[in-house]
């Protein structure tokens, strides 16, 4: 059997399918397996072990997009697959599901979108306080009714560290001045969109009280390449405050996605919003601190085993908390503006005592 699984857009979203990744090898040992994923999310899927087969489609717009869209259906349809899988559910993916007229093509019964699966699964179109990972598992069904549950403890997200990007790390560290012996907490500063972005004063507390009399750890700044200059922000406001310890929090700026990957194998704790680097944090054992503004962690959090230290923080029940991230109708972010740093170095410290 030829199976096509197809999941577009973001980095998260793709961590997510990992489990269904693993499940579809388990039930079909001898199938050739490929994945449909945009480049920027690639790295997630390159190594896993259960796939056959990575193919990555062009990030392009306009009319180059719907030549490479067209090239891409073309070379999907030559494929022959017996099975194909949106976990995705946008118009894009979709199409691609049905260009490769697999005779079995399963997607979400989104309007508008649902003839182009020969099996279309339910899905609310509310923000329900239910897994992402489930929600995708959902489409199993459509392939045996009677396929059981996930279980995170056996079952949880994966992304192989490489031997490259491990060796990549360690020459950074070094150069960065970081001991072996250190305990490292990766601080990070950005998300998709200012909606899911804690204050940068705040990050900047976090960061400073965190070091403050605690020799053994350094705080490794990161962010996304769009936010370079807010990471340089944190970092120098820390440093202001940090007096000695300040060499001890550095701007960790420049690291690829397998490279973060492999950070998280020697990292202490992880502290960020609820973003792609969370959830490639979350493929690793290192502790988390997850940050959640407008998003659920019981949507959201990292699907792994329960015995990884693991803490998700928000500002509680609020009348506009989730929401579909478009608009502010506040207008002052309080879901997130709402956390203290006082609050999330305390989870920290819990986490780091944990594993001490």
């Amino acid at each position: 059997m030829k199976l096509l699984i197809v999941r577009l857009r973001l980095i998260g979203d793709v961590v997510f399918t990992t489990p269904v990744i693993r499940a579809l090898r388990r039930r079909y040992p001898e199938a050739h397996l490929t994945y449909l994923v945009e480049s920027a999310a690639a790295p997630v899927v390159s190594g896993n072990p259960h796939l056959n087969d990575v193919v990555t489609v062009p990030h392009t717009r306009g009319w180059r997009r719907l030549v490479d869209d067209l090239r891409l259906a073309r070379r999907l349809r030559r494929a022959r697959f017996d099975v194909a899988i949106d976990l995705h559910g946008g118009p894009r993916s979709a199409w691609l599901t049905w260009a490769t007229r697999a005779p079995v093509r399963v997607g979400y019964d989104v309007a508008g979108r649902s003839w182009m699966y020969s099996s279309a699964v339910h899905r609310p179109r509310i923000l329900r306080p239910r897994h992402s990972v489930i929600n995708q598992w959902d489409l199993l069904t459509a392939l045996d009714a009677s396929w059981p549950p996930p279980d995170a403890e056996h079952d949880g997200v994966e992304m192989p560290a490489t031997p490259a990007a491990a060796a990549a790390i360690g020459a950074r560290l070094a150069s960065w001045g970081v001991p072996d012996a250190a305990r490292i907490v990766v601080l990070h500063v950005s998300a998709g969109n200012p909606f899911r972005r804690w204050p940068e004063s705040a990050f900047a507390e976090f960061a400073t009280s965190i070091v403050a009399g605690e020799p053994h750890r350094w705080v490794l700044v990161t962010s996304g390449p769009s936010d370079h200059a807010a990471a340089a922000r944190v970092v120098h406001a820390a440093h202001a405050a940090a007096g000695d310890a300040s060499p001890r929090i550095v701007d960790a700026e420049g690291l690829s996605l397998a490279e973060l990957r492999a950070l998280f194998d020697r990292t202490a704790l992880f502290v960020g919003g609820d973003s792609g680097p969370l959830h490639v944090a979350s493929t690793s054992s290192a502790p988390i601190v997850g940050l959640y503004g407008p998003t659920l962690p019981e949507r959201s959090a990292p699907w792994r085993p329960a015995h990884i230290p693991t803490a998700s923080v928000d500002a509680g029940a609020l009348p506009c908390r989730p929401c579909d991230q478009r608009r502010c109708i506040p207008g002052d972010f309080r879901c997130l503006s709402g956390i203290a740093a006082a609050r999330v170095a305390s989870e920290a410290e819990r986490l780091l005592e944990m594993t001490r």
